[in-house]
C-alpha cells in the first residue's frame, strides 16, 4: 500500500490538506463506532429490551479496560512521531515494538480475570434480575478477545505515524462489514440472539487487531514503521503511558459516567432509561468518533513538527484546528437535533413511550456537540506536545469532576431533566479550563 504524500508528517498543512490527510482517520474511528451500535439494533429488534439493557449496561466496563490499548497508543504514537522528527528511526521503530508486545500481555492477564469475575462486575453495576444473565454473556464473550480489542485501539494512532491513515479506513471498514454480515447472519439468521451478537462483535475486534499486527511485521510493509528486534524499555513506556494519560481518563471517565449515568436513572426511571440512554450513546459514540479521529490524526503531525522544533507550523494547526472544530460542532449539533426521532425510531419503534423519551433526552444531552470538540482537542494538543500531565488534568477535571458531579447534583435539584442536561453543564465549564491551559502555555511552548 502506497503512502499518501498529503499525510506525510513533514511539510505545511492549510485547511485543504488537513482535511484530506485527516479524513481516513476520521472514518476510521465512525466505523470503529458502528461495533455496538450494530450489535443494539439487532440485540433491540431481535433479542428484546432486557437483552438490549443488559449489553447497554456492560458494554462501558468492556470499553474502560480496553481503552488501556489506546492509552499505550495515543501516547506511544506521540513519543515515536516525536522520535521520527528527531531523527532517530531505529530507536523509534524499537519503542513501536515494544508497546505492541505489551499490550498484548496486558490484555490477556486482565481479560482471564475479568472472565472470572464477570458475574460479581455486573452485579456492582446495580443490574437487576432480568438483565444480569445477558450482561454476564455478553461480556463474558467478547472480553475474551481484549488482548486483540486492545491491540486494535492502540494501533489507530499508529497508522498516521506510519503515513498511512487509509490504511486505517480499510482495517476498520473491514472489521466493521464482518460485525454487520456476523450480526445478520447469527441475529437475524440463526436466531442465537445476544450470543451471536457477541460473538460478532469479537471476531470483528479480532481481526482489527490481528491483521495490523500481520501487516507492520510483513516484506510488504513500506513504511517508516515497522516491527525490529526490540528490548523491554520502561523509560519509554512510562513516557508512552503518560503521554496517553488524558486519552485513557477521558476514555475511561466516558465509560465511568456511563456506568453512573446508568445508576441514575435504573433509580429515577428503570431498564427504560438505560435503554434511552444506550440510544444517546450511540449517537454520541457516531459525534465523538470525528473529533477523536481528528485528534489522532492531527497530533502526530504536532508532535512531528514538536520534535523538529517548528514552531511556526504547531501555531498554524492549532489555528486551523480551532477553525475546523467549530464547524464540525456546529452541523453536528444541527444534524443530531434534526434526525434525532429517526434515531430513535431505528432501535425502539415498537415502543412509543420509550421512542419518545430518548428523543426528547437526546435534544438536551446533543447540544453538547457545540463545545465538546474544543474540550477533547485540548488534551490531544498537550498529548502531543508530550506534556502528559496537563493532557490528564484537562480530561479529567472535565469528566470525572465537572461531569461526575453535575449527574448527581443536578437530578437532585430539578430532577430527571437534570441527568440529561449534565454533560452540558460540564462542558461549559470545561471550555473555560480548555481555554485557560491552551492560553496559559502558549510562551512555554512558542505557539
Amino acid at each position: 500500500m502506497k503512502k499518501d504524500s498529503a499525510a506525510s508528517l513533514s511539510g505545511h498543512y492549510g485547511y485543504r490538506r488537513i482535511v484530506r490527510a485527516m479524513t481516513p482517520m476520521v472514518l476510521m474511528m465512525l466505523v470503529t463506532s458502528i461495533y455496538s451500535i450494530v450489535d443494539g439494533l439487532f440485540i433491540s429488534n431481535f433479542a428484546g429490551s432486557d437483552a438490549f439493557a443488559g449489553m447497554n449496561l456492560i458494554w462501558p466496563a468492556i470499553a474502560v479496560v480496553s481503552a488501556l490499548g489506546l492509552m499505550i497508543g495515543s501516547g506511544g504514537s506521540a513519543l515515536v512521531s516525536k522520535t521520527f522528527g528527531e531523527g532517530d528511526h531505529e530507536k523509534a521503530n524499537g519503542i513501536f515494538s515494544m508497546l505492541v508486545w505489551v499490550t498484548l500481555a496486558a490484555g490477556a492477564i486482565l481479560a482471564a480475570v475479568i472472565f472470572i469475575f464477570m458475574p460479581q462486575i455486573v452485579d456492582l453495576l446495580g443490574a437487576d434480575a432480568a438483565m444480569k444473565p445477558h450482561a454476564v454473556q455478553y461480556g463474558r464473550i467478547v472480553i475474551s478477545i481484549l488482548p486483540f480489542f486492545m491491540l486494535q485501539m492502540a494501533f489507530q494512532p499508529f497508522f498516521m505515524v506510519a503515513e498511512l491513515p487509509q490504511l486505517g479506513t480499510a482495517m476498520s471498514l473491514t472489521s466493521g462489514v464482518i460485525n454487520i454480515v456476523l450480526d445478520a447472519l447469527f441475529v437475524a439468521g440463526f436466531r442465537w440472539g445476544l450470543t451471536g451478537a457477541a460473538i460478532a462483535t469479537a471476531l470483528s475486534l479480532s481481526a482489527g487487531g490481528i491483521i495490523p499486527m500481520f501487516f507492520f511485521a510483513s516484506k510488504r510493509n513500506t513504511t517508516q514503521l515497522k516491527f525490529t528486534r526490540c528490548r523491554m524499555d520502561w523509560g519509554s513506556l512510562a513516557q508512552s503511558c503518560t503521554n496517553g494519560l488524558s486519552e485513557f481518563v477521558g476514555n475511561i471517565a466516558f465509560n465511568i459516567i456511563g456506568i453512573c449515568y446508568n445508576l441514575q436513572l435504573m433509580n429515577y426511571i428503570g431498564a427504560a432509561g438505560v435503554s434511552a440512554y444506550g440510544i444517546i450513546m450511540y449517537l454520541g459514540f457516531i459525534l465523538c468518533a470525528v473529533f477523536i479521529g481528528y485528534n489522532m490524526g492531527i497530533s502526530q503531525v504536532i508532535a512531528f513538527n514538536f520534535g523538529a522544533g517548528n514552531k511556526a507550523e504547531i501555531r498554524s494547526l492549532l489555528n486551523h484546528s480551532l477553525v475546523l472544530i467549530s464547524i464540525g460542532g456546529i452541523v453536528m449539533t444541527l444534524a443530531a437535533e434534526i434526525f434525532a426521532p429517526v434515531i430513535a425510531r431505528c432501535f425502539v419503534s415498537y415502543d412509543a413511550g420509550l421512542c419518545e423519551l430518548a428523543t426528547h433526552a437526546m435534544r438536551i444531552y446533543m447540544l453538547s456537540t457545540l463545545i465538546c470538540g474544543f474540550n477533547m482537542f485540548t488534551s490531544a494538543w498537550f498529548t502531543a506536545l508530550n506534556n502528559g500531565i496537563v493532557s490528564a488534568v484537562a480530561a479529567f477535571v472535565r469528566t470525572l469532576v465537572f461531569e461526575l458531579a453535575a449527574v448527581f447534583a443536578l437530578p437532585a435539584i430539578i430532577g430527571i431533566e437534570g441527568i440529561w442536561m449534565s454533560v452540558n453543564v460540564a462542558e461549559i465549564l470545561a471550555l473555560v479550563l480548555s481555554m485557560s491551559l491552551i492560553f496559559g502555555f502558549r510562551k512555554r511552548y512558542g505557539y
